[in-house]
């Protein structure tokens, strides 16, 4: 009787688990046909984002909802691929979907805790989920996994299925996959990770927020000594070599965005081109596009916009702290973040919270838990803010946000945000290849692209066309024109009465054309306007690319009182920098698919070869000989430190200083600076061109052209040099008696003087000859 007692619960026993089994078989019979296909598996096709690349196939963008770089599973790394296995499944390769050493170690462990501490999801098993199936937390979808687990083991190799694993695994930060999380994480490729940096790496998969060595280097660090202690356990790695992993420092990208260079505004506008072609798939079939970008000239073009800005932001004075926030005696390191969130850094530029302040001595908190102490130099900048006496609105006091940089020493400043904006571009006038983009100060502050959206009188800088029509007209470098005062009326001028004058309100009567451009002179300027008249002119901009629409034909436009874009002034100096052909600017050389394949590549018009001729060699040539003298001798004469003969440019300053520009070029790159508000109002008082945007040209130019031979310009045939009297322009015979210049064959200088009106000369076209002034 007693032998019967004992034998019911185990017959009882059995028959239940039997039972069990045999409706694990039943369901797995019913489900496992009704499994989703492997055929995503088989044809795996991720969503690829759009990458951008510069001229020498560096990634400088990308854009797309997840970021991912695919790898082959004989590229990964051996330290890397130990590392995921001894945090994710180190029985891997011995389990067939399933690791049931693995789940009983964990439900063991768990039951120890007293929680769910373990696991035991294998790699397959997380294929599995990744590819089909949901995250819910239920009996029926992790049943479904397994199926799914045996299906793909049964299907795909090992290798396969790992490599499926390290492409798709998400690791943060939108990125999914090890060789992007490389990059997103550290900046560099898979093949460079060290053991340290690969151990962190495969800490991400258990939870990537939670262990994001940006956000939390801390919790990423712990998980990262955990997946070292396994490989050590598991004698993937020596003691030696657990020993110095964990002890190696490692430098975590603070950005996520961050690449070779800035070039934010140029990559939105090839995204714009792309998008407007392909529309959503732009972002899913993995484009590649190839541009026109050097990366060593938009690295130099970014800093020397940003330089120039802040240089003339600290000309016009600290404005103050951005805001105050309440600080407790002894605050905490969340309490310091939460004051800095609603803040952002502007690259080099930081947000900061001040926790002390005195004239001698300004400590502030920077975002990520460092401290900053402030002083001497640092302060100086700043300093009329500091103290007691100043009102508790304007004082950096505690609880203050300033903005601080480290200076060229390395020692930390107070500055500030800037509140002008600037932008740069340059391009090869022989093609229009644009080289160089900077549409503004921080395209995370602001997106408006001011190269291509923003209309902008370009003041003086426009005069170099005005001027080229002249010499269309029977002008000659050597016709002499008086500058002295005009006054005009509201009629003439298509607004109001207006009495133009001189930048430095002084006239120095008559001089000659090449003088006169080289010393921008307005007088001179609006005398040759009137002469070949406004009509003329605004027919003739038209062959440089200009809106003749946006250059109403009044005498203003002889000083710049229309309306052009930076990329528009930059296509048009280019004109007198390939001999007098117009190219059109370009960016793009070539788009290719995911497998290489070409979809588009650039055919542009190169002067010579091409491109239409839309001014005489002749003129080109002459005009750089004249915007040489400016450079010389001139407004821009400022450059001559850069100790080159070859460069040619104008400055423009258009009315109470409100835009500054600079556009200047060699035979083979022409570029462009211009600095103003976007709500239009005064720089201030001698903002020149020469002093707020000819400096970031000298900046870009004298770096891109470090080691370059300068490149002389031969005269054109039918331009024929004379001798000059300097002062009457008149042809001299004795050489010593004047000066060598250039001019059409058949506009030669004057052996006498003729004088018509305002100007002095010889025989010239009826437009000249009869103009009364």
């Amino acid at each position: 009787m007693s032998n019967r007692w004992w034998t019911f619960p185990i017959v009882l026993a059995l028959s239940v688990a039997l039972a069990g089994v045999m409706l694990v078989a039943f369901a797995a019979a019913i489900i496992y046909p009704g499994l989703p296909s492997l055929e995503s598996l088989t044809d795996y096709q991720p969503k690829i984002p759009l990458r951008v690349y510069s001229a020498e196939g560096k990634l400088i963008a990308e854009f797309g909802e997840e970021r991912r770089a695919l790898v082959r599973i004989g590229d990964v790394p051996q330290p890397m691929i130990q590392a995921i296995l001894a945090a994710e499944d180190e029985r891997f390769y011995q389990h067939s979907g399933v690791d049931y050493v693995g789940v009983a170690r964990a439900a063991l462990s768990n039951f120890i805790s007293g929680g769910v501490r373990q696991g035991a999801s294998t790699i397959t098993m997380q294929v599995a989920r990744n590819f089909f199936l949901s995250k819910e937390r239920t009996l029926a979808r992790k049943f479904n996994e397994v199926l799914l687990a045996f299906k793909i083991e049964s299907n795909l190799s090992k290798d396969q299925i790992l490599e499926l694993y390290i492409n798709q695994i998400y690791l943060g930060q939108r990125t999914y996959g090890f060789a992007a999380a490389a990059q997103t994480y550290f900046g560099k490729p898979l093949a460079e990770l060290t053991l340290a940096e690969s151990a962190m790496l495969a800490g991400l998969p258990k939870a990537p927020s939670r262990y994001n060595p940006i956000a939390n280097f801390k919790r990423a660090k712990i998980r990262q000594q955990y997946v070292l202690r396994r490989m050590r356990e598991l004698q993937m790695v020596s003691e030696e070599e657990f020993k110095a992993a964990d002890q190696q420092a490692i430098a975590v990208k603070k950005e996520v965005n961050e690449y070779p260079v800035h070039a934010e505004h140029f990559a939105e506008m090839v995204r714009k081109i792309l998008y407007d072609r392909y529309q959503e798939d732009t972002y899913a079939r993995g484009l590649r596009v190839y541009t026109t970008l050097r990366t060593s000239h938009q690295e130099v073009a970014y800093a020397a916009t940003r330089y120039g800005v802040m240089e003339y932001d600290r000309r016009h004075g600290y404005r103050g702290p951005e805001g105050y926030v309440e600080l407790s005696n002894k605050p905490s390191e969340e309490a310091l973040e939460d004051a800095l969130q609603e803040t952002t850094d502007s690259d080099d530029i930081y947000a900061a919270v001040v926790a002390e302040a005195s004239p001698r001595l300004v400590r502030a908190y920077r975002r990520g838990g460092e401290w900053v102490d402030i002083k001497d130099e640092g302060l100086k900048f700043a300093a009329r803010l500091l103290g007691e006496k100043v009102s508790p609105g304007q004082r950096i006091r505690r609880g203050a946000i300033i903005r601080v940089q480290r200076d060229e020493k390395g020692r930390w400043q107070i500055t500030q945000l800037p509140a002008v904006e600037a932008s740069f571009v340059s391009m090869d006038p022989r093609d229009g290849a644009v080289r160089a983009l900077v549409g503004g100060f921080d395209f995370g502050r602001n997106q408006y692209n001011h190269i291509t959206q923003a209309l902008r009188q370009p003041g003086s800088s426009f005069k170099p066309f005005i001027y080229s029509a002249a010499l269309e007209k029977g002008f000659t470098v050597a016709t002499v024109i008086n500058d002295a005062p005009l006054t005009f009326t509201a009629a003439q001028t298509g607004s109001e009465p207006w009495e133009p004058k001189n930048f430095d309100g002084k006239f120095e009567g008559p001089m000659r054309l090449r003088t006169a451009l080289a010393k921008s002179k307005n007088l001179v300027s609006v005398r040759i306007l009137q002469a070949i008249s406004p009509q003329y002119a605004q027919d003739y901009i038209a062959r440089f690319g200009f809106d003749p629409k946006l250059h109403p034909p009044y005498l203003t436009m002889a000083l710049g009182a229309g309306n052009a874009t930076p990329l528009q002034m930059v296509a048009a100096y280019a004109v007198f920098a390939n001999g007098g052909y117009r190219v059109a600017p370009y960016f793009i050389e070539r788009v290719e698919d995911a497998k290489g394949n070409v979809l588009m590549a650039a055919q542009p018009a190169a002067a010579g070869a091409g491109a239409e001729r839309v001014i005489d060699a002749r003129n080109a040539f002459i005009m750089t000989t004249i915007m040489r003298d400016v450079m010389r001798t001139g407004t821009g004469a400022r450059a001559l430190k850069l100790g080159r003969n070859d460069l040619a440019g104008k400055t423009g300053t258009t009315n109470e200083f409100v835009d500054a520009w600079f556009c200047g070029y060699v035979p083979g790159l022409v570029s462009l600076a211009w600095i103003g508000f976007d709500s239009p109002h005064t720089l201030g008082r001698n903002e020149t061109g020469a002093q707020a945007a000819l400096p970031m040209w000298m900046a870009y130019m004298g770096a891109v052209l470090d080691g370059v031979p300068e490149q002389p310009i031969a005269p054109p045939a039918g331009v024929v040099a004379y001798h000059v009297n300097p002062d009457t322009g008149l042809r001299v015979a004795d050489a010593q008696a004047g000066l060598v210049d250039y001019f059409y064959q058949e506009f030669p200088p004057p052996a006498r003087e003729t004088l018509i009106g305002g100007v002095v000369g010889g025989e010239r076209p009826e437009e000249v000859r009869n103009q009364l002034f």
